[in-house]
């Protein structure tokens, strides 16, 4: 129904302005119980052999939505009845930010993308923190953090910045992802630079609660060897692997951003396993790009991913493209003699 009916109407639309209405209707929906019940009904699927636990975390199933979606914190109530296991808010920076100038969202549909553009706009860190500090949530969070997207902020001051945005947000949810790599802001990619960063590591120290990073997936593999040395040093939890892509020649378009979607799912597997592979498989991946059905799901699984990540396949396939992917997901665990996740994870790498 959704592809055949209700994507065609709303493709016709507007993507930021479907994006905010659905965020407004979403918060609607959770802020009462016999709705989210009834949304629970149409797509929320359980099956055991889901179950994960990550560094204490309790994971009911491994298919988050990814930041960006909901960068304010405003759909922790609805988002478990839709039927993921958890999902990451943000990313948040330190300050409010408006991004870029509009249009900043397009749909590639002939690739099942989307270019996003947003700039990092957000409420800011202290008014998330307001919004989420007496929340209680019904399944994972995680709050991914970066820098106010100003390019003025350089260097030391940089650094300044995410820790701010980590100091007032890391009481809030279950982990925290440092975004190293946001590909719609000047600068956004400064901190795949080891001396920023370990400058960063240094300040937050000892880390209360499991501490992620997301690269891009243009990292080359001398930066990314030396970020995994530097998230040994600093016993970090591992990496969200990867975020948008810069690289227009898969689209052959010039419009500035990030690229999201089918395109994205070659290098975000080949770039989990490699990390996978570096890391001995003992570091945390979440795995990003490019999920659409099951067995995208599954081969990143399979590649090192312990959890992973959507947002544009729920775009594309609609929500109830959760449930298909948690039930899949369990088929393949079955056919393949697994008893649980845990068993796939890296198994391919």
């Amino acid at each position: 129904m959704y592809e055949k009916i209700v994507k065609p109407v709303l493709f016709k639309k507007d993507p930021e302005s479907v994006h905010n209405n659905f965020l407004k209707f979403g918060e609607v929906l959770g802020s009462f119980f016999v709705s989210r019940k009834l949304i629970e009904s149409l797509y929320l699927y359980k099956n055991k052999k889901l179950n994960i636990e990550i560094k204490g975390i309790k994971f009911e199933n491994p298919i988050g939505l990814s930041a960006g979606f909901d960068k304010n914190g405003v759909l922790t109530d609805i988002i478990p009845s839709v039927g993921f296991g958890f999902m990451e808010i943000g990313s948040v920076t330190a300050k409010e930010c408006l991004g870029n100038p509009k249009p900043r969202l397009f749909r590639v549909p002939e690739h099942d993308g989307i270019i996003v553009n947003y700039g990092l706009c957000n409420d800011g860190a202290e008014i998330i923190f307001n919004r989420l500090k007496d929340k209680k949530f019904r399944f994972p969070i995680g709050i991914s953090i970066a820098k106010t997207n100003d390019a003025s902020i350089k260097g030391d001051a940089s650094v300044e910045e995410y820790f701010k945005a980590y100091e007032i947000m890391k009481d809030i949810g279950d982990y925290i992802t440092i975004n190293i790599s946001c590909p719609n802001v000047g600068d956004g990619r400064s901190f795949e630079d080891t001396k920023l960063l370990e400058k960063l590591l240094k300040m937050i120290g000892k880390n209360h609660k499991p501490l992620f990073l997301k690269i891009s997936p243009e990292i080359s593999k001398k930066d990314l060897d030396k970020i995994i040395e530097l998230n040994g040093k600093y016993n970090l939890a591992g990496f969200v692997v990867s975020n948008l892509t810069k690289d227009k020649k898969l689209i052959k378009k010039e419009i500035n951003g990030g690229l999201s979607g089918r395109l994205t799912k070659k290098k975000a597997d080949e770039l989990i396993k490699y990390v996978y592979r570096k890391t001995k498989g003992k570091k945390i991946i979440i795995g990003v790009g490019g999920i659409f059905t099951a067995e995208d799901a599954y081969r990143k699984i399979r590649n090192g991913a312990s959890l992973v990540q959507l947002i544009t396949g729920m775009i594309y396939k609609g929500p109830g493209v959760i449930k298909e992917i948690n039930k899949g997901l369990v088929k393949l665990l079955e056919r393949d003699g697994f008893n649980s996740i845990k068993d796939a994870v890296g198994v391919d790498a």
